[in-house]
Protein backbone atom coordinates (compact mmCIF):
# COMPACT_ATOMS: atom_id res chain seq x y z
CA UNK A 1 0.00 0.00 0.00
CA UNK A 2 1.09 3.59 -0.52
CA UNK A 3 1.94 5.20 2.88
CA UNK A 4 4.26 8.50 4.19
CA UNK A 5 6.78 6.58 5.92
CA UNK A 6 9.30 8.13 8.63
CA UNK A 7 12.45 6.39 9.35
CA UNK A 8 15.25 7.64 11.34
CA UNK A 9 18.59 6.67 11.40
CA UNK A 10 22.18 8.30 12.63
CA UNK A 11 21.44 11.36 9.86
CA UNK A 12 18.21 11.96 11.41
CA UNK A 13 14.83 11.97 10.67
CA UNK A 14 14.11 10.89 6.83
CA UNK A 15 9.94 11.20 5.54
CA UNK A 16 9.61 9.48 2.00
CA UNK A 17 6.57 8.80 0.17
CA UNK A 18 6.73 5.07 -0.46
CA UNK A 19 5.55 1.52 -0.67
CA UNK A 20 4.41 -0.33 2.62
CA UNK A 21 3.95 -4.00 3.29
CA UNK A 22 0.57 -4.50 4.74
CA UNK A 23 2.17 -7.37 6.82
CA UNK A 24 3.65 -4.15 9.20
CA UNK A 25 0.73 -2.89 9.91
CA UNK A 26 0.13 -3.03 14.17
CA UNK A 27 -1.73 -4.96 16.11
CA UNK A 28 -5.71 -4.27 15.82
CA UNK A 29 -8.86 -6.32 15.63
CA UNK A 30 -10.58 -3.64 12.78
CA UNK A 31 -8.88 -2.74 9.45
CA UNK A 32 -9.79 0.11 7.96
CA UNK A 33 -9.65 0.97 4.37
CA UNK A 34 -9.21 4.70 4.70
CA UNK A 35 -9.97 7.35 2.21
CA UNK A 36 -9.12 10.75 4.04
CA UNK A 37 -7.02 12.40 6.41
CA UNK A 38 -6.15 15.76 7.83
CA UNK A 39 -3.36 18.01 8.44
CA UNK A 40 -3.15 19.71 12.21
CA UNK A 41 -0.47 21.23 14.05
CA UNK A 42 0.85 18.08 15.54
CA UNK A 43 0.93 16.36 12.18
CA UNK A 44 3.49 19.25 11.04
CA UNK A 45 5.81 18.68 14.10
CA UNK A 46 5.87 15.03 13.71
CA UNK A 47 6.59 15.49 9.81
CA UNK A 48 9.50 18.00 10.18
CA UNK A 49 10.76 16.31 13.69
CA UNK A 50 10.77 19.91 15.50
CA UNK A 51 9.14 18.07 18.27
CA UNK A 52 9.91 14.57 19.27
CA UNK A 53 5.91 13.82 18.83
CA UNK A 54 7.08 10.21 16.82
CA UNK A 55 7.89 7.80 19.29
CA UNK A 56 8.65 4.64 17.27
CA UNK A 57 10.20 4.03 13.57
CA UNK A 58 9.24 3.52 11.57
CA UNK A 59 6.24 5.42 11.71
CA UNK A 60 2.90 6.08 9.42
CA UNK A 61 2.41 9.71 10.94
CA UNK A 62 -1.34 11.63 10.72
CA UNK A 63 -3.21 11.40 14.19
CA UNK A 64 -6.33 11.42 12.00
CA UNK A 65 -8.57 9.72 9.55
CA UNK A 66 -11.76 8.42 8.11
CA UNK A 67 -12.72 5.18 5.81
CA UNK A 68 -14.81 2.26 5.66
CA UNK A 69 -14.28 -1.29 7.66
CA UNK A 70 -12.28 -4.05 5.51
CA UNK A 71 -12.31 -6.49 8.25
CA UNK A 72 -13.23 -6.36 12.20
CA UNK A 73 -13.08 -9.24 15.13
CA UNK A 74 -14.69 -6.16 17.25
CA UNK A 75 -18.23 -6.76 18.18
CA UNK A 76 -19.17 -3.11 17.26
CA UNK A 77 -17.94 -2.72 13.39
CA UNK A 78 -18.30 -4.93 10.73
CA UNK A 79 -17.31 -4.62 7.25
CA UNK A 80 -18.73 -1.77 5.45
CA UNK A 81 -19.10 0.63 8.22
CA UNK A 82 -18.23 4.29 7.70
CA UNK A 83 -15.72 4.97 10.59
CA UNK A 84 -13.27 7.80 11.71
CA UNK A 85 -10.74 7.74 14.32
CA UNK A 86 -8.93 10.62 16.15
CA UNK A 87 -5.31 10.15 18.72
CA UNK A 88 -5.25 7.71 20.92
CA UNK A 89 -1.15 7.60 19.70
CA UNK A 90 -2.30 6.97 16.37
CA UNK A 91 0.75 9.14 13.93
CA UNK A 92 2.91 9.22 17.31
CA UNK A 93 3.35 5.76 18.61
CA UNK A 94 0.52 3.57 16.13
CA UNK A 95 0.69 3.57 12.70
CA UNK A 96 -1.42 6.35 11.61
CA UNK A 97 -3.81 7.86 8.91
CA UNK A 98 -1.45 9.07 5.76
CA UNK A 99 -1.72 5.58 4.18
CA UNK A 100 -4.09 3.56 2.38
CA UNK A 101 -5.13 0.96 5.21
CA UNK A 102 -5.12 0.84 8.89
CA UNK A 103 -5.36 -1.82 12.03
CA UNK A 104 -6.51 -0.40 15.00
CA UNK A 105 -8.22 -1.38 18.20
CA UNK A 106 -12.00 -1.21 17.41
CA UNK A 107 -12.24 0.75 20.64
CA UNK A 108 -10.53 3.80 19.32
CA UNK A 109 -12.91 3.83 16.37
CA UNK A 110 -16.06 6.57 16.46
CA UNK A 111 -18.78 5.62 13.84
CA UNK A 112 -18.84 8.52 11.19
CA UNK A 113 -22.01 10.53 12.42
CA UNK A 114 -24.74 10.62 10.21
CA UNK A 115 -25.00 13.79 7.80
CA UNK A 116 -20.85 13.78 8.06
CA UNK A 117 -19.15 12.66 4.92
CA UNK A 118 -15.86 11.51 5.57
CA UNK A 119 -14.31 14.32 3.96
CA UNK A 120 -16.26 16.80 5.95
CA UNK A 121 -15.17 14.16 9.17
CA UNK A 122 -11.49 15.49 8.23
CA UNK A 123 -12.28 19.00 7.24
CA UNK A 124 -12.89 18.67 11.05
CA UNK A 125 -10.25 16.58 12.26
CA UNK A 126 -8.48 16.80 15.65
CA UNK A 127 -8.52 20.67 15.65
CA UNK A 128 -12.13 20.89 15.05
CA UNK A 129 -13.03 17.83 17.67
CA UNK A 130 -10.44 20.09 19.76
CA UNK A 131 -12.93 23.07 19.26
CA UNK A 132 -15.68 21.48 20.08
CA UNK A 133 -14.09 20.09 23.77
CA UNK A 134 -12.88 23.20 24.75
CA UNK A 135 -16.50 24.86 24.20
CA UNK A 136 -18.26 21.75 25.75
CA UNK A 137 -15.91 22.35 29.14
CA UNK A 138 -16.52 26.15 29.14
CA UNK A 139 -20.42 24.87 28.82
CA UNK A 140 -19.69 22.42 31.65
CA UNK A 141 -18.59 25.37 34.16
CA UNK A 142 -21.68 27.00 33.44
CA UNK A 143 -20.83 30.22 30.63
CA UNK A 144 -23.54 30.74 28.06
CA UNK A 145 -23.47 33.92 25.87
CA UNK A 146 -24.84 36.06 28.26
CA UNK A 147 -22.06 36.30 30.26
CA UNK A 148 -20.23 37.98 27.27
CA UNK A 149 -18.08 37.61 24.19
CA UNK A 150 -15.50 34.66 24.02
CA UNK A 151 -12.11 35.49 22.43
CA UNK A 152 -10.27 33.10 20.02
CA UNK A 153 -6.58 32.95 19.60
CA UNK A 154 -4.53 31.71 16.93
CA UNK A 155 -8.41 32.50 14.83
CA UNK A 156 -7.20 31.51 11.96
CA UNK A 157 -5.68 28.16 12.26
CA UNK A 158 -7.53 24.70 12.81
CA UNK A 159 -8.92 24.61 16.15
CA UNK A 160 -9.51 28.76 15.65
CA UNK A 161 -11.23 28.64 12.64
CA UNK A 162 -13.77 25.66 14.02
CA UNK A 163 -13.97 27.60 17.46
CA UNK A 164 -15.16 30.95 15.83
CA UNK A 165 -17.83 28.64 13.29
CA UNK A 166 -18.71 27.45 16.66
CA UNK A 167 -19.00 29.92 18.82
CA UNK A 168 -20.56 31.96 16.37
CA UNK A 169 -23.39 29.43 15.78
CA UNK A 170 -24.30 28.87 19.84
CA UNK A 171 -25.05 32.58 20.07
CA UNK A 172 -21.48 34.02 21.42
CA UNK A 173 -20.45 37.52 20.50
CA UNK A 174 -16.87 36.49 18.78
CA UNK A 175 -13.63 38.32 18.93
CA UNK A 176 -10.73 36.60 16.75
CA UNK A 177 -7.46 37.00 17.83
CA UNK A 178 -4.50 36.61 14.95
CA UNK A 179 -1.52 37.96 13.48
CA UNK A 180 -2.70 37.74 10.35
CA UNK A 181 -5.21 41.08 10.17
CA UNK A 182 -5.32 40.30 6.21
CA UNK A 183 -7.49 37.31 7.31
CA UNK A 184 -9.89 39.27 8.92
CA UNK A 185 -12.56 39.25 6.16
CA UNK A 186 -12.37 35.63 6.34
CA UNK A 187 -12.81 35.67 10.10
CA UNK A 188 -15.85 37.64 9.84
CA UNK A 189 -17.00 35.27 7.26
CA UNK A 190 -16.91 32.68 9.84
CA UNK A 191 -19.10 34.18 12.42
CA UNK A 192 -16.41 36.59 14.53
CA UNK A 193 -17.43 39.99 15.43
CA UNK A 194 -14.46 41.57 16.08
CA UNK A 195 -11.08 40.81 15.01
CA UNK A 196 -8.06 42.14 17.11
CA UNK A 197 -4.09 41.85 16.25
CA UNK A 198 -1.92 38.90 18.27
CA UNK A 199 0.34 41.58 18.97
CA UNK A 200 -2.37 43.08 22.06
CA UNK A 201 -2.36 39.70 24.00
CA UNK A 202 2.07 39.22 23.35
CA UNK A 203 3.12 41.49 25.40
CA UNK A 204 4.21 41.00 28.86
CA UNK A 205 1.55 39.88 30.48
CA UNK A 206 -0.16 42.33 33.46
CA UNK A 207 -1.06 40.32 36.70
CA UNK A 208 -4.02 41.84 36.02
CA UNK A 209 -5.35 43.62 33.26
CA UNK A 210 -8.86 45.48 31.99
CA UNK A 211 -11.50 43.02 32.05
CA UNK A 212 -12.26 41.94 28.15
CA UNK A 213 -14.18 38.41 28.02
CA UNK A 214 -15.98 35.86 29.93
CA UNK A 215 -14.50 32.69 27.87
CA UNK A 216 -11.63 32.23 25.71
CA UNK A 217 -10.43 29.43 23.47
CA UNK A 218 -6.13 29.72 23.25
CA UNK A 219 -4.61 27.64 21.07
CA UNK A 220 -0.84 29.50 21.51
CA UNK A 221 -0.31 29.32 25.04
CA UNK A 222 2.58 31.48 26.58
CA UNK A 223 2.27 34.87 26.79
CA UNK A 224 -1.05 34.93 24.78
CA UNK A 225 -2.46 32.60 27.22
CA UNK A 226 -1.45 34.62 30.30
CA UNK A 227 -2.62 37.63 28.48
CA UNK A 228 -6.24 36.22 27.92
CA UNK A 229 -6.55 35.06 31.83
CA UNK A 230 -5.36 38.42 32.59
CA UNK A 231 -7.94 40.02 30.77
CA UNK A 232 -10.80 37.57 31.36
CA UNK A 233 -13.90 38.75 33.71
CA UNK A 234 -14.64 37.55 37.07
CA UNK A 235 -16.05 34.12 36.73
CA UNK A 236 -15.10 33.77 33.79
CA UNK A 237 -13.24 30.60 32.02
CA UNK A 238 -9.98 29.92 29.65
CA UNK A 239 -9.83 26.82 27.86
CA UNK A 240 -6.28 26.04 26.76
CA UNK A 241 -6.03 23.39 24.30
CA UNK A 242 -2.52 24.49 22.20
CA UNK A 243 0.89 25.55 22.42
CA UNK A 244 1.54 27.20 18.92
CA UNK A 245 3.31 30.11 20.84
CA UNK A 246 5.18 27.90 23.66
CA UNK A 247 4.44 25.61 26.45
CA UNK A 248 5.53 28.44 29.47
CA UNK A 249 3.02 30.18 31.39
CA UNK A 250 4.32 33.51 32.46
CA UNK A 251 1.31 34.28 34.16
CA UNK A 252 0.26 35.41 37.32
CA UNK A 253 -1.91 33.14 40.11
CA UNK A 254 -4.50 37.17 40.28
CA UNK A 255 -6.48 36.04 37.86
CA UNK A 256 -7.75 32.79 39.93
CA UNK A 257 -7.51 34.17 43.35
CA UNK A 258 -8.83 37.75 42.43
CA UNK A 259 -11.06 37.44 39.88
CA UNK A 260 -12.07 33.54 40.00
CA UNK A 261 -10.96 32.31 36.50
CA UNK A 262 -10.94 29.01 35.68
CA UNK A 263 -8.01 27.45 33.50
CA UNK A 264 -9.42 24.25 31.80
CA UNK A 265 -7.44 22.02 30.47
CA UNK A 266 -8.24 20.59 27.04
CA UNK A 267 -6.80 17.05 26.63
CA UNK A 268 -8.03 15.22 23.37
CA UNK A 269 -5.84 12.05 22.61
CA UNK A 270 -7.17 9.68 24.92
CA UNK A 271 -10.63 11.63 25.78
CA UNK A 272 -13.20 9.36 27.09
CA UNK A 273 -15.48 7.68 24.53
CA UNK A 274 -18.76 8.71 25.86
CA UNK A 275 -17.16 12.70 25.59
CA UNK A 276 -15.51 12.11 22.54
CA UNK A 277 -18.82 10.87 20.62
CA UNK A 278 -20.90 14.13 22.09
CA UNK A 279 -18.92 16.53 20.81
CA UNK A 280 -18.20 14.38 16.78
CA UNK A 281 -22.32 14.09 17.01
CA UNK A 282 -22.86 17.96 18.02
CA UNK A 283 -19.92 18.82 15.88
CA UNK A 284 -22.81 16.90 12.81
CA UNK A 285 -25.36 18.91 14.08
CA UNK A 286 -24.32 22.59 14.96
CA UNK A 287 -21.13 23.07 12.79
CA UNK A 288 -22.02 24.82 9.15
CA UNK A 289 -20.90 22.92 6.71
CA UNK A 290 -20.61 25.44 4.10
CA UNK A 291 -18.44 27.46 6.66
CA UNK A 292 -16.68 24.79 6.87
CA UNK A 293 -16.05 24.46 3.60
CA UNK A 294 -14.90 27.73 3.40
CA UNK A 295 -11.93 26.80 5.62
CA UNK A 296 -11.11 23.98 3.86
CA UNK A 297 -8.73 23.02 0.96
CA UNK A 298 -7.95 19.66 -0.25
CA UNK A 299 -4.57 18.11 -0.89
CA UNK A 300 -2.68 14.50 -2.07
CA UNK A 301 -0.25 12.64 0.24
CA UNK A 302 2.31 13.70 -2.21
CA UNK A 303 1.47 17.42 -0.52
CA UNK A 304 1.76 16.61 2.29
CA UNK A 305 4.96 17.43 3.37
CA UNK A 306 5.31 20.88 2.40
CA UNK A 307 2.29 21.47 3.71
CA UNK A 308 3.68 20.73 7.39
CA UNK A 309 6.07 23.38 6.88
CA UNK A 310 2.86 25.41 5.87
CA UNK A 311 1.19 24.88 9.08
CA UNK A 312 4.24 25.22 11.34
CA UNK A 313 4.89 28.50 9.65
CA UNK A 314 1.76 30.22 9.92
CA UNK A 315 0.98 30.33 6.13
CA UNK A 316 -2.30 27.28 6.66
CA UNK A 317 -6.00 29.19 6.87
CA UNK A 318 -8.06 27.07 8.73
CA UNK A 319 -7.85 23.29 7.34
CA UNK A 320 -6.21 20.80 5.15
CA UNK A 321 -7.85 17.60 4.57
CA UNK A 322 -5.69 14.58 2.70
CA UNK A 323 -7.40 12.80 0.16
CA UNK A 324 -5.72 8.83 0.28
CA UNK A 325 -8.02 6.87 -1.97
CA UNK A 326 -11.80 5.65 -2.49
Amino acid sequence: MKAIVIDKNDGGQQVALRDFDEAGLMEGDVTVRISHSCLNYKDGLALTGKAPVVRRFPMIPGIDFAGVVETSAHSGFKPGDAVLLNGWGTGETHLGGYAERSRVKGEWLIPLPPGLTPAQAMAVGTAGYTAMLSLMAVERHGLTPDAGPAVVTGAAGGVGSVAVALLHRTGWRVIASTGRMAEAEYLMGLGANEVIDRASLAGTPKPLAKERWAAAIDSVGSATLANVLSMTRSGGAVAACGLAGGMDLPGSVAPFILRGVALLGIESVMAPRARRTEAWNRLAQELDMAKLDAMTRTIGLADVRQAAEDILAGRIRGRVVVEIGG
